[in-house]
């Protein structure tokens, strides 16, 4: 699968590979203009909305539609050549797809020199980008009161710990009425723990109700804590109720800010940063744009010795077989299409289809079948061996290009991935987002310049360039390194800027609740 690396300045239509049925439109096409394609003219008789797709040829009921080289699904109704190719006459495709295992390599280009950020050397060897507090919950039941304890320390409050990033209250909608041996239980203990023990959180106030079926001791004796993180609890049955424990942690909070404070950011190789990658809200430039550019980022950061984990099954599905192609052992292949086979019955048994993606905003962005959204999302990974396939939430701890499990929904996803370890996270959007995601800093790259110029608070970079012929994929590439590198040393991101991210920890719920 191929990426287009420059645009040309006032092009109307990209063809993003040989063979393409369709074509992509980088601007509103109206009916009966005549637009240059390769050697011949290409007459456009419907409106073709901006990043939207114009069919390059004639094509019958059940042929197949190819965009990236790749299937993107069957024609359900005839297509004439300069019409729009969208869900109205474009639909899945059923056809099995090859998997091949290890059958690609790309050697990447070894870096010229290394390069640092200013991190938090933690006590078990990791690097964290941020020093925060976190009040973690056992149970929905303390959440209320962990937010009471938090609000304390917003404003001002920690004027005086200027190593301190913050307070966040990291709450959820489980902990009592599971069985704990299920499944659901292990992804939320796991989850619960990669947070207490992720390298951005120094110091932790474990908050419980005290009766819930994941007692704090569960919690916490889910893996082992860095020796210096620093940990309270509180339970609110034994404090005597909800204003004698917001009183009490709020008195906690600032013991554990005053011996955290000491921590200092040190220089420290890129190779130590470990990047997710997500998408939301995509749109029909999304596969031109940011997510080629997120891919020569990482790119980058694996060839330096980094860690780069895209995710969302449900939105690679379709493409997963561009990735088995990259494994680096066919165990790693199969445990991907192990995965997809667990969502495959998953979604059965809950009543839906694979294809129930892309979203009504996806659709209105341009973007006509899950196999199309998928092959776009893909190019968040460029070209680097895929290394670990990961279950949710579980430990990052391969070096290298990796996928870690999860659902499409922002919120979980990323919650996925931070609690495996992400330090960074960079977070590419279409249709618009205000994304962040507490104790990690999420930088958000927009597709389309339209975006940045309507959205640009809620953007850090603009991609849309690339489509405009103002950047290159590498150029834009590059930015995006350099900021990973500067929000890694504390630059803060649009997110941050807004104190977004407390209420995007989303653990994902597997499983009844009784």
């Amino acid at each position: 699968m191929s990426h287009i690396d420059s645009i040309t300045t006032g092009t109307s239509v990209l063809v993003m590979a040989e063979g393409d049925d369709v074509a992509v439109a980088l601007r509103d096409l109206q009916p009966g203009e005549t637009l240059p394609v390769g050697d011949g003219l290409l007459t456009v008789t419907t409106l073709i909305p901006s990043g939207h797709k114009v069919a390059l040829t004639d094509l019958d009921v059940g042929a197949t539609v190819h965009k990236y080289g790749q299937s993107i699904g069957v024609a359900t109704a005839p297509i004439s050549r300069g019409e729009q190719v969208h869900s109205h006459n474009i639909g899945m495709d059923l056809a099995a797809r090859t998997h091949e295992f290890g059958t690609v390599h790309t050697e990447l280009p070894a870096p010229t020199a290394r390069r640092t950020f200013d991190g938090y050397r933690r006590a078990d060897g990791r690097a964290g980008t941020r020093n925060y507090i976190a009040i973690l919950t056992t149970v929905n039941c303390s959440g209320t009161t962990a937010k009471l304890i938090a609000d304390r320390f917003r404003g001002g409050a920690l004027d005086g710990f200027e190593n301190v990033d913050g307070v966040i209250a990291l709450t959820h909608q489980s902990g009592c009425g599971l069985v704990l041996e299920s499944e659901g239980a292990q992804v939320l203990l796991r989850t619960l723990n990669g947070y207490a023990s992720h390298p951005n959180i120094a110091g932790v106030l474990m908050l419980s109700l005290g009766c819930e079926m994941t007692p704090t001791s569960l919690v916490l004796a889910e893996g082992a804590l860095p020796s210096d993180t620093v940990v309270e609890s509180l339970s609110i049955q034994e404090t005597g109720g909800m204003r004698n424990t917001v009183a009490a942690g709020v008195e906690k909070i600032l013991a554990l800010a005053e011996q955290i404070n000491n921590r200092h950011r040190e220089p420290i190789d890129i190779s130590e940063l470990v990047l997710g990658l997500n998408c939301g809200g995509s749109d029909g430039y999304s596969g031109i744009t940011a997510n080629p550019a997120l891919g020569w980022a990482s790119d980058v950061l694996v060839a330096h010795g980094g860690t780069s984990v895209l995710a969302e099954t449900p939105e690679i599905y379709g493409a997963e077989h561009l990735l088995t192609a990259r494994a680096t052992t066919p165990a790693v292949g199969h445990k991907l299409i192990d995965r997809i086979d667990w969502w495959e019955t998953y979604i059965h048994a809950n009543g839906g289809t694979m294809d129930n993606n892309p979203s009504p905003g996806n659709k209105a962005g341009g973007i006509s079948t899950i196999l199309e959204k998928s092959l776009g999302a893909v190019a968040k990974a460029g070209h680097a061996d895929l290394a670990a396939v990961y279950e949710y939430a579980e430990p990052i701890d391969t070096r290298g290009l990796g996928f870690m499990d999860t659902p499409g929904y922002d919120p979980v996803s990323v919650t996925g991935l931070v609690a495996g370890g992400a330090t960074v996270v960079v977070f590419t959007t279409g249709r618009g987002s205000v994304f962040g995601c507490k104790p990690t800093p999420s930088i958000k790259v927009g597709t389309n310049t339209e975006l940045f110029l309507r959205q640009g608070d809620d953007i850090d970079i603009d991609a849309g360039r690339i489509a405009d012929g103002n950047a290159t994929v590498d150029e834009v590439g590059a930015e995006i390194l350099e900021m990973i590198i500067a929000v890694a040393s504390g630059t803060q991101t649009v997110s941050e800027e807004f104190d977004v991210g407390q209420e995007e920890f989303v653990p994902w719920h597997i499983g009844a609740v009784t």
